[in-house]
Order: C-alpha cells, then structure tokens, then sequence
C-alpha cells in the first residue's frame, strides 16, 4: 500500500493541521488528536445536506447555510439537491481548507467551490449566524467532531444553548437546522429542544455501504414566528 504523503501544513489559534495524500484519498489530521476526516468516508455528510435540503422542496429561491467546508462533501451535496435559483454561503474559519479545496482536492466532490451558487466567507459560522438574522432557509453545521468538539474548545460555544439559539434566529420562520456529530449526546437533543426546535435525529453510516463508524444527524425545525 503507498504511504500517506505530507501536502501541506497550517496552524491555526494554536492547532496544528495536516493535509495528507495517498493516491486519490486525502487526510486531514490533527496534531495530538489523529485524523479529522477521509475523503474515504463521506457518506454522513451528504446525508446532513440532503436531510435539510429535501426539507426546502416548496421554497424558491433559497438560502442555505453551510458551517464547516471540510472536504467539500456537503457543500456538492447541497448544490446536488438545490435548485438553479438557491444561494449557498459557506463558513469555513480556517482559510488553509479553503485553500486545499482550491488547490489539491477539488475534484473529489467535482468542484463544487466553482459553483456561481457559492459564496464562501471565512469567517466563525457563529459570527456568520449572529449578523444574518431572519436570512436562511437551512443551516447545516458540520464543524469539528459535532457537540462533543476535540479540535478547539471555542467550538464547544456554538452548540451550547447560547449558539442554538443563535442558529434559530439566523434561520426563516419553519427553517430547517441539521447537525452532524460523530457519536450520540442526549443532552444535546435537550438543548435543541429548549432553543425551540421541533427535533429528530438519524444514526447514518460513514460509508454508502452501511459499513464504517455510524454518525448522528440532528434535524431541527424552527418552531413559531
């Protein structure tokens, strides 16, 4: 088997990122804490947009909200499933992925970075959320491990209560939140309840079949006005 080959290096608020290539996979490893995510394994992440997107069937022209670019995976799957007239904005705080998705592995999920339907802005998802009240139609966050975060603790704050409830005002009457997370959280579901969403959850599959880890998905729907 060839051995992983080092691409690039970036360190962001003390956290040490590593892009890796072996063949047509990529790895994104983090110092300390091991791999972040494998082109091999993507299949939750399409679930996440698609789970939001089927959601928005009847609205024109929407405008969704993808927290987290990672290897591009639900960016292409939300453009996959959205219509001509959608807008799509991508936060992604670390500029250095940006910069791999331009540069090494675009075409693993075909570009979708080329898309006229994409704005990235490289920017705290949660600083994206707080200036864009009333705005989105779905928001799909897909950032670090989900609740229980092991790349930065900042992370932590967007999905306490305080983060959710920014989340429900960033989003339409009726708009849909869903929520990638690498294991189960009980008193995460709670939170989401108590920021006022209407919930469900989905256990998926890494891969498409149905072998690998099992990744849990959040459906939130804004309630009220």
């Amino acid at each position: 088997m060839l051995p992983f080959k080092l691409l690039d290096t970036t360190c962001w608020n003390e956290t040490i990122l590593k892009l890796y290539q072996r063949g047509e996979e990529f790895s994104i490893r983090v110092d300390k804490a091991g791999e972040l995510m494998n082109s091999r394994a993507h299949h939750s992440e399409e679930v996440l947009a698609q789970t939001a997107c089927e959601r928005l069937a009847g609205r024109d022209a929407p405008h969704l909200l993808v927290g987290g670019l990672g290897m591009g995976f639900t960016l292409a799957a939300v453009l996959a499933h959205s219509k001509a007239n959608a807008r799509v904005t991508v936060s992604e705080l670390i500029p250095a992925v940006v910069r791999w998705n331009r540069d090494y592995m675009g075409a693993l999920a075909n570009f979708p970075l080329n898309d006229a339907r994409v704005q990235v802005q490289e920017l705290d998802v949660a600083r994206v959320m707080l200036e864009n009240r009333g705005s989105f139609d779905a928001i799909m966050l897909d950032v670090d491990n989900g609740p229980s975060s092991f790349t930065h603790d900042n992370n932590d704050a967007l999905y306490s209560l305080r983060g959710l409830a920014r989340a429900r005002d960033a989003l339409k009457p009726g708009g849909v939140l869903t929520v990638w997370s690498a294991s189960t959280d009980a008193a995460f579901t709670q939170r989401m309840k108590k920021a006022g969403f209407e919930v469900s959850e989905q256990r998926v599959g890494s891969h498409h079949a149905r072998r690998g880890n099992r990744h849990n998905i959040w459906i939130g729907i804004k309630s009220g006005s």
